[in-house]
C-alpha cells in the first residue's frame, strides 16, 4: 500500500458535518476513511459513482411534492400495498 502522505482540507457548514458523521458512525467508518472509499470509487468508476445532472421541471416538482408529503400513498401492510399494485 502507498504511503499516505497527502491531505485534505474543506470547508462545510456545521450541520452536515454533523448528520454525516452520525450516518459515518453507524456504518463504522470515520470521515477519512469515507474520503478514501469516495475516491477509490471515482477511480474504480473513472469519474463520480453516481449521477450528477440538473433534474427537469417535471422531476424537481415531484421531488419538491415528495418532500412535503404530496402524491404518497400509505398502506397498513404490504398486502395492501400489493393488492393496490395488482400483484
Amino acid at each position: 500500500m502507498a504511503t499516505k502522505t497527502e491531505s485534505i482540507r474543506a470547508r462545510i457548514e456545521p450541520e452536515l458535518k454533523h448528520k454525516v458523521e452520525a450516518i459515518l458512525d453507524k456504518l463504522g467508518l470515520n470521515q477519512t476513511e469515507a474520503i478514501r472509499l469516495f475516491y477509490n470509487q471515482i477511480v474504480i468508476n473513472e469519474g463520480l459513482p453516481f449521477e450528477v445532472k440538473i433534474p427537469n421541471r417535471e422531476t424537481a416538482k415531484a421531488i419538491r411534492d415528495t418532500e412535503k408529503g404530496i402524491g404518497l400513498t400509505h398502506y397498513e401492510n404490504v398486502e395492501d400495498m400489493f393488492k393496490d399494485l395488482g400483484i
